[in-house]
């Protein structure tokens, strides 16, 4: 009978029959198993709701209140302020004197690291193994060094009384730290030191990635190494040039052990300070929790406004990410 879900090849009962006779279940539809890849994500989406999403939730309701040492302590409840923490904040001279030195240094920090480490990348790519594996021990080692650990180091090297740098330039017991630019160089410098192997081990491996014949082709057109990395590596790199900026950007925007451990606490009258040490000033120096929560809410919006507006232009150059 034509047309009959009995006939051969057709469909018994959810299953298909081939030509052979055998017969096999058909496929389940997509929205059966579409909870699947979340069920396994569960576990991580828990950690994270945990370790991120309270937080943040406690963070900003800390600072729609009224949060000093005496509601912490009990003596007197917390009370809603509205966006009075964030009125007395924007209206605060200092804040805002604060904010450009931390966008200013984070900047360079960024652009520092980038430079250093990608120009490590590249130099991976043209020596041997025994000095590629020497400067990959180095840079990793570097990486792995606690900032409390490196800024002590780095402390040590550029002391004005002991340190091998003044005594190597000749500069006698020149305090690096007294000065606020001098201060906030010897932090770049630390930070570029603890952060460009990130950076340099990931571009290497995109490096690595990129066909050879692309490469040779290019250098026997007589291009120049640094237009093959304009020209050639950085468009094909651009996606591993994304993560690596974005991660720069937020680990040199919120950085806090170096500056305070070098400058002790934010320099000479506050000359080195920026966000993040200022916030903890502000909740934990001055007992104002309220308004080191709305410095940290101030903190979390920049860094994702900048991520957001750096990912939009790259889409708007048609770039995949």
């Amino acid at each position: 009978m034509t047309g009959s879900p009995m006939s051969s090849g057709g469909v018994v009962r959810g299953r298909v029959r081939d030509r052979r006779g055998s017969s096999r279940r058909s496929p389940r539809p997509f929205g059966r198993s579409s909870a699947t890849p979340w069920i396994y994500l569960a576990p991580a989406l828990v950690v994270l709701g945990g370790l991120l999403v309270y937080p943040v939730y406690q963070l900003g309701l800390i600072s729609f209140l009224e949060y000093t040492q005496a509601q912490v302590s009990g003596g007197e409840p917390a009370t809603f302020q509205g966006f009075g923490n964030y009125a007395e904040l924007f209206g605060d001279g200092e804040f805002w004197r604060v904010l450009l030195a931390t966008v200013v240094f984070a900047a360079a920090c960024v652009v520092s690291t980038l430079a250093v480490g990608c120009a490590l990348a590249v130099l991976l790519t043209r020596v041997r193994a025994v000095p590629r594996l020497a400067l990959m021990l180095a840079g990793l080692g570097a990486w792995a060094t606690p900032a409390v650990t490196g800024s002590t180091v780095w402390l040590l090297l550029f002391d004005p009384d002991f340190g091998p740098v003044n005594r190597m330039l000749g500069l006698g017991d020149h305090s690096w730290t007294y000065g606020r630019y001098s201060a906030f160089l010897l932090v770049l410098l630390e930070v570029v030191w603890c952060s460009f192997p990130f950076v340099m081990v990931t571009v290497y491996a995109g490096i690595r990635a990129v066909p050879s014949e692309v490469l040779e082709a290019a250098a026997l057109d007589g291009a120049s190494q640094w237009r093959i990395w304009r020209s050639v590596l950085a468009p094909m790199l651009r996606p591993i040039l994304v993560v690596v900026t974005i991660q720069s950007v937020i680990w040199d925007f919120k950085v806090f052990t170096q500056i305070y451990v070098m400058t002790n606490g934010g320099g000479i009258a506050g000359q080195n300070m920026v966000l993040n040490v200022y916030a903890y000033q502000k909740a934990f120096a001055s007992s104002q929790y309220s308004l080191g929560s709305a410095i940290g809410v101030v903190m979390l919006l920049i860094l994702l406004a900048v991520t957001l507006v750096y990912l939009r232009l790259l889409r708007r150059q048609g770039e995949e990410l």
